[in-house]
């Protein structure tokens, strides 16, 4: 099973909005740029929110059927792990691997010896064609990528042959995801992951690296935007060398989980995706229960009301909702209003505070980032908030397709 060029991960908390996602990439499809949708959803956002995979997989298969779609697409199993991961292997058809946790764990000594002797020769200084200079690589620098990286990838590998023995026949994309980690790879990291990749044999199509600055859920980019650019750069060089140097699959490329609006970040992207004639496998993550949210709120009426109550409740759980994405958030609660002056906007105003528009003034990037976490508590409204969701459609799903096209697809594959 081959991924094609360009990807984008959708995510769909409550599996309402596969139609509107995909309305999007026919958007695109008709100005000659074909992207194929996968459906990501994780455990964590699974057990949140009481659905199942097989939720996912029927949302996205009803959504084809009734497009008449009839290019590629994908059902991810996101951030699993051997704990996790069988659950999803009935539905998914893509998987990332999150072997994160592991990096830095203890390598075993032969294996790292084996990795050394294997990959010896690569000491010494490199020419990359897309890096200006040389890259040097040292036995110690080698031997510590090894201690760093090396059981991480031997997780990426149990987890890949535990997947494939259960899929048999059946084809599946594979992603290893190190991303949700300290501090950023350095070209020569990346390139020892990809070697340990290839010894492990795993046909990885995807890889989402750690870059420089903060990738909070749901705002833009915090950091130095020329400094993501050079690392982006350098990545996509060396994914091109890993590829003709390791046997890697043709495809491999790189996969940015954007924690969703990195809005800042997708002209360095499409600029450097031509200057390498590269793909990319974009996560937008949660953009898509914000964009129901925005919906109801702009409804009016009882879909406001909902809105505010869900604000209302998130705010007095703040530290429940917040805990688990504590390392991808970064909300001054000064600046969240209160319930109670909340509950004086009307639609417009609520819509105003939480659409991610830095040039509107009512614009309240504290208040997102606590929605966009909050999820929990529209789960728990249950059929009541399904209902609205119904009830609403048509305000929701042109957002939602709106939003996906017009701010994220158009910027960061279609305008020059």
């Amino acid at each position: 099973m081959q991924l094609p060029k360009y990807s984008i991960g959708i995510g769909d908390r409550f599996a309402h909005q596969g139609s509107a996602q995909l309305a999007a990439l026919i958007l695109a499809r008709r100005q000659d740029i074909s992207i194929a949708p996968v459906w990501n959803k994780s455990y964590r956002e699974h057990s949140i929110v009481g659905s199942q995979p097989a939720d996912a997989r029927a949302e996205a298969d009803h959504s084809v059927q009734a497009w008449g779609w009839s290019e590629p697409y994908f059902v991810d199993a996101d951030h699993i792990n051997l704990k996790t991961v069988d659950g999803f292997l009935d539905f998914c058809d893509f998987f990332t691997l999150d072997v994160a946790d592991c990096i830095g764990q203890a390598a075993d000594e032969e294996a790292l010896n084996q990795f050394l002797a294997r990959h010896r020769p690569l000491i010494g200084s490199l020419t990359i064609p897309g890096i200006d200079e040389p890259v040097e690589i040292t036995e110690p620098m080698m031997t510590a990528a090894g201690r760093k990286f090396l059981a991480a990838v031997g997780e990426a590998g149990r987890i890949y042959r535990h997947i494939a023995q259960a899929k048999k026949t059946d084809p599946f994309v594979v992603e290893i995801s190190m991303d949700e980690t300290d501090q950023p790879q350095t070209p020569v990291e990346l390139l020892m992951i990809l070697a340990a990749a290839s010894d492990e044999a795993i046909p990885v199509q995807t890889v989402a690296p750690r870059f420089s600055g903060r990738f909070n859920k749901g705002v833009d980019y915090v950091g130095e935007v020329a400094q993501f650019r050079r690392e982006f750069e350098q990545d996509l060089a060396v994914i091109a060398w890993a590829v003709r140097e390791f046997g890697l699959p043709a495809n491999l490329k790189l996969s940015v989980h954007s924690g969703s609006d990195k809005f800042s970040l997708y002209r360095p992207i499409h600029e450097a995706l031509g200057k390498f004639d590269a793909g990319i496998h974009l996560k937008t993550a949660g953009t898509t229960w914000l964009e129901e949210l925005i919906g109801l709120a702009s409804a009016g009426g009882d879909g406001l009301e909902i809105a505010k109550e869900i604000y209302a409740e998130a705010l007095s759980r703040y530290e429940e909702l917040c805990e688990p994405y504590a390392s991808v958030i970064d909300i001054n609660r000064v600046e969240l209003p209160s319930a109670e002056s909340l509950q004086a906007w009307n639609g417009k105003t609520f819509a105003r505070a939480l659409r991610h528009d830095s040039s509107c003034p009512d614009y309240n990037p504290h208040l997102r980032q606590l929605l966009h976490v909050g999820y929990k508590i529209a789960a728990e409204m249950g059929s009541r908030f399904t209902d609205a969701l119904e009830k609403h459609a048509t305000v929701i799903t042109a957002g939602v397709t709106e939003n996906l096209y017009q701010r994220h697809i158009r910027p960061l594959l279609l305008e020059e």
